[in-house]
């Protein structure tokens, strides 16, 4: 499993916006571009940092086969693409431009474009890959109610906060497109392994997420699901009738008490579905393994504890664990204090604020060291994932190649699967299980660079 994260950006000079995010980006990656003469790089931690479409810089975790792994890899590209932006900073100030570089960890700009939050499962190719998407999709449209990121929204129809940022940017439900009609689960056919053996789940509803603990409860209860729609527990159980309808209706339902109808004709709203699933999640044969890894149990209780906590709208059982109830109470407290009104424009500063990236700038990083952010993981553990490839995967093998080959300044070619020296015959290499961390045929070609 992994997870790719587009940044939204922007350069202030002056407190107005002058360099657009074309000339940002060009700022941004000039260092990348230097030492990897490509705006498209892997890194010696396995992880990819590349300019995606419409100027966005996006950083693909290493694959992960742990959740522990996957958070420390997500808070890892993070700290890359601040670096990025504190380097970019110093060279804009020394050709006199006095500007400040902001990116977002959010899905909206304030054009209304959005960019997302990508979630990736390696999946068997022997599964009915259209039974277990239709299986699952109930689940990733419902999950908002408590790992959704949170959007004060104001118009001139007035303002409201939404649970999800990505919701009003669905458009299909499964679809081979990623930018022209956003779906909830892409289909394009991309495995980054052996394609007999495995085909990539893509999954792009999801909120991009300050909080690493709403991050862990994200994928955990997403695994989950997928293992119970791989096992044929969900086949039928809960298809929607109106699957885009009822997302935006979940979005804006604060109270959880909004019933959509399902396929079967049956009226059901996203709390009862969701404690529904949690119900046959819990008799998935096969669990008690699963909760033997690190965070997995903690996963398990905190969606239980969501559910609690939406039902009897007691959120203080959660309200530093689920990035939109941190926003919002934190929203709400800074409204009472300085008498806001609904239409204030602080309050959309402070929701931007919220996702700053930059540790000396967001408003996250001020509530976490506040105590109102529960953290799960170490500076330590961060920084060495700046550095270090997950052990465990075919990320080890991939890491440790580019960190040789970058040391003896050879010139690589490397992707999710291939290594390849370029200026030597014979020298490329597949690596196509995601679970294979030791190869005797990449450890002879890092002792031929």
């Amino acid at each position: 499993m992994g997870l790719e994260t587009e940044y939204g950006v922007t350069c202030v000079v002056d407190g107005q916006r002058r360099l657009s995010p074309d000339e940002v980006a060009r700022y941004l990656f000039r260092k990348v571009v230097v030492w990897g003469r490509s705006s498209n790089v892997f890194l010696p931690n396995g992880g990819r940092l590349y300019l995606d479409v419409g100027s966005h810089p996006e950083y693909a975790t290493a694959e992960c086969d742990n959740l522990s792994d996957l958070i420390k890899q997500d808070q890892a590209g993070d700290r890359i693409v601040e670096e990025l932006a504190v380097s970019a900073e110093i060279r804009l100030n020394a050709e006199g431009i006095k500007g400040q570089i902001h990116l977002f960890k959010n899905n909206m700009d304030a054009a209304g474009n959005s960019y997302g939050c990508h979630e990736n499962f390696s999946v068997s190719r022997k599964k009915n890959f259209e039974e277990v998407t239709e299986s699952i999709i109930p689940f990733l449209i419902t999950r908002q109610i408590f790992c959704g990121a949170g959007k004060w929204i104001s118009s001139s129809k007035g303002a409201n906060f939404q649970i999800s940022q990505r919701a009003e940017h669905m458009w299909e439900s499964v679809s081979s497109a990623t930018t022209r009609s956003r779906p909830i689960i892409n289909t394009r056919d991309e495995p980054h392994a052996d394609p007999d053996e495995y085909r990539r789940l893509h999954i792009i509803v999801g909120d991009s997420n300050m909080s690493e603990t709403t991050t862990v409860l994200k994928v955990a209860t997403t695994e989950l699901m997928l293992r119970a729609a791989e096992l044929g527990l969900l086949k039928d159980k809960f298809t929607i009738e109106n699957p885009i309808k009822t997302i935006r209706e979940i979005s804006n339902d604060l109270k959880f008490r909004n019933s959509f109808r399902l396929s079967s004709g049956r009226e059901i709203t996203a709390l009862q579905m969701q404690n529904e699933m949690y119900n046959i999640v819990l008799s998935m044969p096969g669990l008690d393994e699963i909760l033997e890894k690190p965070f997995y149990r903690y996963a398990l209780n905190l969606w239980r504890r969501s559910l609690d906590a939406l039902e009897s709208q007691d959120y203080s059982l959660v309200d530093m664990e689920l990035d939109w109830m941190i926003k919002r109470k934190f929203m709400n407290s800074y409204k009472e204090k300085h008498q806001l009104n609904d239409m204030d424009s602080r309050l959309i500063l402070l929701d931007i604020s919220y996702h700053n990236i930059r540790k000396d700038r967001g408003l996250f990083y001020i509530l976490e060291k506040s105590g109102m952010a529960k953290t799960l993981i170490t500076n330590n553990d961060v920084n060495s994932a700046m550095e270090n490839p997950p052990e465990t995967t075919r990320a080890a093998l991939r890491g440790r190649f580019i960190k040789v080959a970058q040391e003896k300044k050879r010139d690589f070619t490397v992707d999710w699967v291939n290594l390849k020296i370029n200026d030597q015959q014979q020298s490329s290499i597949a690596c196509k299980d995601p679970f294979k961390n030791i190869d005797e045929r990449v450890d002879k070609l890092i002792a031929a660079l």
